[in-house]
């Protein structure tokens, strides 16, 4: 019994039942042409008011003489251990199978004359061997 009294006071508070349109109307559309006004620029002129004021006078100090002092005289250690009649030889070799590279270099220095040569197996199987000199008077030649 609550609940059928429960019912019939929802249903009285829900209100009235909406259903859908009987039919439909074109929408209502309107639409003004823009307004168009246009008003001249005021035209006005005001001469420039003409004044002149005195430029200031710049005073300008001389330049700060620039003073240099003569620089430290560096002491230069000589090498003791200079040798005026260098010497020196060297020979080296390498023969790798797994690669192919196969050269050799030997050089000797006496003095200021320079002597040595090298030699690589190019990929056709011919060995070039290079030989050369160095001196003073004529240079590097190969």
């Amino acid at each position: 019994m609550l609940l059928i009294i429960a019912t019939l006071v929802a249903v009285s508070n829900a209100g009235d039942y909406v259903g859908s349109p009987a039919g439909y109307a074109r929408p209502i559309a309107s639409y003004a042409s823009p307004a168009v006004s246009y008003a001249a620029p005021s035209v006005s002129y005001a001469a420039p008011a003409l004044s002149y004021a005195q430029p200031t006078v710049a005073s300008y100090a001389a330049p700060a003489v620039a003073s240099y002092a003569a620089p430290a005289v560096a002491k230069v250690a000589v090498n003791t251990d200079y040798d005026p009649n260098p010497q020196y030889s060297y020979a080296y070799s390498v023969q790798d199978a797994l690669t192919g590279d196969n050269k050799a270099q030997q050089e000797t220095r006496n003095g200021d004359v320079v002597q040595g040569s090298y030699s690589l197996v190019e990929p056709d199987g011919t060995r070039r061997v290079v030989e050369y000199t160095a001196d003073p008077h004529n240079g590097f030649n190969a």
